[in-house]
């Protein structure tokens, strides 16, 4: 029964959504202190190339090249992050834009180890590689009718959720933390921020560098889940899908980034069916959107009246239905 549910090719999309929510978070991080990065894509590049080569030159065990993708990306985060203080705004968007562009052109020129525009392929495959662990440990996929794909990409899914649930889970936490107050701080007021004593350079460079270590990790995921990467995926347009997630959903919240990951991944699946025109569609939407809708769909109203729709009802002690609000 379960083998017939799990289609992999449904399976394989949740594994985007799932990666492409972790680069909603990380550019929602960056614009959370008020800085516009359209570096994302640069950083990206960065962890799944080191990852890859990590795994195909080295032999480095996968789950540790996958960390060290993400722990290279966020060093390149802190040497960009450092010189981009002295902009904001457009000025930093077009900067980080330069800086993943340049990258883009190293990794199509650097052949003896990139492979240029040709790519790497025969990267060690995440889902394949868990399999053959769980495998070895006794695992059969027919205990649950499952085929030996269904279960590659299963366990990739279920990775990828545990995954997407602890970041989700710990930026959530850092918003009610110190962190959280002060990047919301900066992004109202930079000067009136640090007239109250918050080291503006500090979590200034955080937040960056915090958005370069997702945007690298999600990039090392990206590749151990394709097994193939080119320079081509994480040219300039993967910076503007990145951007989008974010600010389709609502940059306001991370609920924003996570909902806009989600639906700007499904929309071009769902429109398939009349190919020749999804992306007019899409850029329609987009159009639409800014227009009527520029914070985004999810912003702090919408949160709110969320929770007081949902809110389930309860009876006093006297009897009298009250609604509870958290």
């Amino acid at each position: 029964m379960l083998g017939e549910i799990l289609n992999p090719y449904y399976l394989q999309i949740i594994s985007f959504i799932l990666i492409n929510i972790i680069l909603g978070i990380s550019i929602y991080i960056t614009l959370s202190s008020g800085q516009l990065s359209l570096g994302n894509a640069g950083f990206m590049g960065i962890g799944a190339y080191t990852s890859a080569l990590l795994t195909i030159n080295f032999e480095v065990p996968l789950y540790l090249s996958i960390v060290l993708g993400a722990v290279v990306a966020g060093a390149f985060g802190i040497l960009i992050g450092i010189p981009a203080l002295r902009l904001s705004g457009v000025y930093l968007a077009i900067a980080t834009l330069g800086f993943g562009e340049v990258l883009r052109v190293i990794f199509v020129n650097w052949d003896s180890v990139t492979k240029g525009s040709i790519g790497l392929s025969g990267i060690p495959h995440l889902g394949r590689e868990l399999f053959q662990f769980f495998r070895d440990l006794g695992f059969d996929p027919d205990m649950l009718g499952l085929k030996n794909n269904q279960a590659i990409y299963l366990i990739v899914v279920l990775v990828l959720l545990i995954i997407t649930i602890f970041i989700v889970w710990f930026f959530i936490r850092q918003n009610k933390s110190r962190v959280g107050r002060a990047y919301a701080a900066i992004k109202m007021d930079e000067k009136a921020a640090e007239a109250m004593g918050i080291n503006i350079t500090y979590y200034k460079v955080l937040s960056f560098t915090q958005g370069a270590i997702l945007a690298g990790f999600a990039g090392a995921l990206y590749a151990h889940v394709l097994a193939y990467i080119s320079p081509a995926d994480f040219a300039y347009h993967r910076a503007i899908d990145i951007l989008i997630f974010s600010i389709f959903g609502g940059s306001e919240v991370i609920w924003g980034a996570i909902f806009g990951a989600t639906f700007m991944t499904l929309l071009p699946e769902a429109l398939r069916f009349i190919s020749e025109y999804r992306y007019m569609i899409y850029g329609i939407i987009l159009i639409v959107l800014m227009a009527f809708r520029p914070q985004g769909i999810i912003d702090v109203p919408v949160l709110n009246w969320l929770k007081r729709t949902f809110t389930f009802k309860r009876r006093d002690s006297n009897g009298i239905r009250v609604k509870k609000y958290n």
